[in-house]
Formats: C-alpha cells, structure tokens, sequence
C-alpha cells in the first residue's frame, strides 16, 4: 500500500462483535464497560456461547433448522492451560478443576465452556447477544462512514433464515481462525480427500470406527498428539509422522504403540476388490504399506474470508488509484500467510474503524491475551489513549514483525535440517508475547491508573510461570497413566 496520509483516529458510537467464543465475549464486556459508545452487540451464529470451548449443539435446544457449525474440539478433550491463565480481570477467577487433587489441573472441555457461559450470562441478560445470526459479509462504506454487515438470522420456532443488513460504525472480527484447516502440499492429497480418506483434526471425534485399522498422524502438536494417543489402544497401527522432535509446548509421553516416522513425500492410493488403501512414501525412503486413513493435525489458518475492505490504492492495481471497489480483506495467495495490514494485530490501519481479535496466536495465555488487547481497543477507540494517524506509521508495527519473523526462519533453516517450523509464523506470538502484551497493558495503565491492579500481567515472572506449564502437562499425563486413563 502507498501511504494515504492522515488517517483520524476512528471514534465510533455503534459496534458489532462477531464471535461469541473467548475472544469476542471478552471484547463484548471490555467495549461495554470500558469504552464510551452507544451501543454495542454481539452475534454468534451457533445456538450458544463458547466457541471452540462449545462442542456441539445441545440436544434439547430448539431446532432452529441453521445449518451446524461443529466445534473442532472433541470429547475427552483437555486443556493446556492452567485456570488462572483462563480468568477473565474482574470477573471471578477460573474455578480450580475437581481432577486438581489426582494430578490434573488443567481443566476439561466443559469447565471452560461452563466458565464462558457464566462470564456470558450478565451479557446475554442485558440483550447484547444474539444467538443463531450468521454474519455472512461485513463491507466497507465509502469514506470511513461505517460497515453494511449482511446477516441471516434463525428463530427458535424453525423458521427461516431471515435475512437482512445493519450499518455499523465500527465491527470487531473474532471468529474464522478455526474455521479453514491446513494441509500440506504432499503430492496426493487431494485424491485422499476426494475418497474421504483424509481427515483433519477439525472433525475429530474421537477413536469410534478406527478398530484394527491402520492409520497415520500427520504432525506432532497438540491435535495430533490427542489423536495418537487415542487411536493407540484401538487402531491396529498407528504411525506418527513428524519433521522435528516435539515444541515443548506440546508434550506427549512416549507410546511404544505409537510409531514415529519421517515426513511424508508423496501418498498413493490403490483400489481392489471395492477397498482403498493407501501407501505412504516417506522422505527417508521407507514406505507405509496398505493405510486405511490419514489424519492431518496441521493447524489452521486465520481467514475472515467474508470481510470486504475498498481498494486503497493496493499496488497491483497498476495505477496506485482508490478504485471503490470491494475486495477481500485477505485471500488464499496472501503471503506470508496473515491477515494483511493489522497494526499491532488488531486495528486494520487503512480503516481503523475495523478491528480484529484473536489473530496473534497465543497457546497458553488466548483469554488473557483478548482481555489485554481488547481493552486497548477499548480505550482506543473512546479516545482514551491515541495511536498512529499516519499509514505509514501504522504499519510499521507489521513491516518490523514481518521482518523479525523471516530473520526466525532463516536462523532456524540455516540449523535445522527439516526447515523453519510452522510456529516461526506472523501470527505466532511465541517469545514476542510478553513485549506485544505488556506494552499493550502499559498504554492501557497510563490511560486507565485504576485498571493496574485488574488486568493480567506480563512479566519475566509471568513468562516462567506460563513456561513451566510445559513439565505439569507433561507430569499431569504421566499421573493419568498411571491411573490407566
């Protein structure tokens, strides 16, 4: 982008948050009880709160007849990260989980959403939700003078989908990072899932249908880990491939039915008597023989695929002229893999009137994180606290971590066989989160002295005590084994 000069700090009085997982209900409060605006509301296209923390529809809710969105959590699910890295500031703290005293203090797929749905609750009662309303585009109004967000809505009595426009001065995207899996550019995928061979961790549901079969993980963080160690005491193989020994951050106890291979090179299918099966060539030269299924723990990419921003003045226009024409906020081709033009993460700098949270991965501080950010936004846009107002500056804050990033893959390239990992990626935060934060938090102390003692903390302290999660996860596995969990 060519700077546009001037740029006004956005000062709006109407907002709309998209997503009712973490990350949006934390904004919802923060803009509500921290901001000065007229209005501001929520919408979450599932019947319920709690995003990725929601598994699945409630049995007993009304069939409002809205297509299911399914979380990509899975039953037996539990977290990496302890209550206190999950508490919301001011609100009551992360209850301890029951499992503390066994070994296990990390809670459980339905604690956490139990925990969002009271942090919900106040919210819901003040009408600032609404449930089973699908955001299906939000666009850009000429001249900074708000956003059409198109929507369809569902009633509990099955009619529908209704839909119908709203204008907004300013939207707050927290939904779409697990919404578009990654897979790998092996030669032969796409054939597997065009048999339905493959499948991505965003549909697991657990061993069921896997009896005696052969399978392959593919990636060693956290999803892929779940799946192996689950498929252990039922498939009858189970391979793991892997480019790196594990990030500690993910851990996982060996498994001698687990057998860990090098990555794959290219997948080939053969059909006979009515059967797929599928051999796995791997780089080292070794096969995988006669594999009935391939599950990909590969991650996800963050995608806000229904956002339409004006052209402004976007160099391969040719002409460097704002044409008025909407495009999309981000693409498949837009590399490196992010979503473009964001200052610090959060406020899309051509328009600060859009904003997005939830984009800066965080594995082990994902709500503390939304809280810091999104009262900062908060305070941002009531005027409390100023930030660029040229374009230039305000994507400085991108250039310099986009240049921190590729000098990462570049050391680790030049020592690591097996190239970059994944997690050397803009959106990760890894050892940038306590700087990203705390400066966050510290804009926000100078603003608002009386939310010193509120909001979480970023420290060299804090970074340990976030760090040695690593070994209790590690520890609370081995006690479960030991229970014969």
């Amino acid at each position: 982008m060519e700077d546009q000069g001037f740029i006004p700090n956005a000062r709006p009085k109407r907002i709309l948050v998209i997503g009712g997982g973490a990350s949006g209900l934390v904004t919802l409060r923060n803009l509500r009880d921290r901001g000065e605006f007229d209005e501001v509301q929520l919408v979450e296209r599932r019947d319920d709160v709690g995003g990725v923390w929601y598994l699945d529809g409630d049995p007993n809710a009304p069939n409002t007849g809205a297509p299911r969105w399914p979380s990509p959590a899975y039953p037996g699910l539990i977290g990496n990260v302890l209550p206190e890295f999950l508490s919301f500031s001011a609100f009551p703290p992360f209850p301890e989980t029951p499992s503390t005293a066994t070994g296990q203090p990390f809670p459980s797929l339905s604690e956490a959403h139990a925990y969002l749905r009271a942090f919900a609750a106040p919210l819901v009662s003040q009408g600032a939700i609404r449930l089973n309303t699908e955001v299906q585009a939000v666009e850009e109004l000429p001249a900074r003078t708000g956003w059409r967000v198109r929507l369809r809505r569902w009633c509990d009595d099955g009619t529908g989908p209704e839909e119908f426009a709203e204008i907004w001065d300013a939207v707050v995207v927290a939904v779409a990072c697990y919404d578009h899996p990654v897979f790998p550019n092996t030669p032969g995928i796409a054939q597997l899932r065009e048999l339905h061979l493959a499948r991505h961790a965003q549909g697991w549901r657990g061993p069921q249908g896997y009896k005696g079969k052969r399978v392959l993980v593919v990636g060693n963080a956290n999803s892929g880990n779940d799946m192996a160690a689950q498929l252990a005491p039922v498939a009858g193989a189970v391979y793991q491939s892997i480019r790196r020994p594990n990030f500690p951050g993910f851990p996982s106890l060996p498994d001698a039915r687990i057998s860990r291979v090098a990555p794959v090179a290219e997948y080939i299918i053969h059909s006979a008597a009515g059967k797929n099966t599928i051999d796995a060539h791997l780089t080292d030269g070794t096969t995988l023989p006669a594999l009935d299924a391939v599950l990909f723990g590969t991650g996800y990419r963050p995608f806000p695929d229904f956002v339409r921003v004006l052209r402004h003045n976007v160099t391969n226009d040719g002409n460097g002229i704002d044409n008025g024409v909407l495009a999309p906020l981000v693409t498949p081709t837009t590399s490196p893999v992010r979503v473009p033009f964001l200052h610090r993460y959060t406020l899309y700098a051509p328009n600060p009137s859009l904003a997005l949270v939830g984009t800066a991965f965080a594995s082990y501080t994902p709500f503390t994180l939304a809280d810091v950010c999104s009262t900062w936004l908060a305070l941002a846009w009531s005027g409390a606290l100023a930030y660029p107002t040229s374009l230039r500056t305000l994507l400085a804050f991108e250039d310099e971590r986009l240049a921190a990033v590729e000098a990462a893959r570049v050391e680790m390239e030049s020592t690591d066989r097996g190239g970059a990992s994944a997690l050397v990626a803009y959106g990760v935060l890894g050892p940038f989160e306590e700087a990203y934060a705390g400066a966050l938090r510290a804009e926000v102390v100078r603003a608002r002295p009386e939310l010193d003692g509120v909001l979480p903390v970023w420290s060299p302290e804090r970074t340990a005590v976030r760090e040695a999660m690593f070994d209790l996860k590690r520890r609370a596995l081995e006690a479960a084994r030991a229970r014969g969990l």
